[in-house]
């Protein structure tokens, strides 16, 4: 597969892909591409005034605007990813029947697509950070590295999701009911350490996108953000989510060329 994703002729359909996906997403919106980054800050205010300034949440949480925020970008980037990914491959039917092209491609350009967004997102992160005097810390450096485990983890299940809506159409409403319970799961809207049972707040950090966006806020918002390390206080239970983002990403990658050979006729 690698060998194929760095060859010419794959690498300018790779482009053109993410190109025209790119342009089709606010084709026809009056605000265009600014939705990129108008949808989350507004998602962001809403949340703020109701959990922030009405239920009082997060007060002890130094810089909660920019905590949150953070939170909803990285949330947003997975749940986009894996929503546009579902209905790549049945979106793309006829460039599939007509053309002999790499199947993963489709996918692989609606993760580039997204990613993109994503990057559009942090500068807004990045402007807010410097809004609310965060300090510059040393952890920043680690950004990257979780930010790959967050993508490799929805290009698993993009992937599989992909796969399996070519022969089950219900998949799109049962992952939409997964990602509503995950966002109300996973420590976005609320601080990790406002779950008093230990119990919970281990099961919780067990979910790689738990561990990742309380990870990220440690590297670049505050220390005080608890990590899946403080919350086992060490020993190997830490590896567990890292673990999941591996075994996700090869169940996924070895589903969708199973099934990729039958996308044609099943589309």
């Amino acid at each position: 597969m690698i060998r194929h994703v760095f060859s010419k002729k794959n690498r300018a359909l790779l482009a053109e892909l993410v190109r025209t996906d790119f342009k089709l997403r606010y084709q026809g919106s009056a605000l265009g591409y600014a939705w990129s980054l108008l949808r989350p800050l507004l998602l962001f205010i809403i949340l703020y005034l109701v959990f922030a300034k009405f239920l009082k949440l997060g007060t002890e949480v130094p810089h909660f605007p920019v905590y949150l925020l953070l939170g909803i970008v990285i949330w947003n980037f997975f749940n986009e990813m894996t929503v546009q990914s579902l209905g790549s491959i049945v979106g793309r039917g006829d460039l599939i029947r007509k053309i002999r092209i790499p199947r993963w491609i489709i996918v692989l350009s609606t993760s580039i697509s997204t990613l993109i967004n994503l990057f559009l997102n942090l500068l807004v992160v990045v402007v807010f950070l410097f809004i609310n005097h965060v300090d510059l810390l040393r952890t920043t450096l680690w950004l990257p590295l979780i930010l790959l485990e967050v993508y490799i983890f929805a290009l698993g299940l993009s992937l599989f999701l992909s796969a399996a809506y070519v022969k089950y159409r219900d998949v799109n409403y049962i992952w939409e009911v997964i990602l509503q319970a995950g966002f109300y799961l996973t420590p976005i809207l609320y601080p990790l350490a406002l779950i008093t049972n230990v119990t919970f707040q281990k099961l919780i950090m067990l979910n790689p996108m738990s561990q990742a966006i309380q990870d990220i806020r440690y590297a670049a918002v505050t220390h005080q953000s608890r990590t899946i390390y403080q919350v086992f206080e060490g020993g190997w239970y830490k590896f567990i989510p890292f673990i999941i983002v591996v075994l996700v990403f090869l169940i996924g990658l070895t589903y969708f060329r199973k099934e990729s050979k039958y996308f044609a006729e099943n589309i």
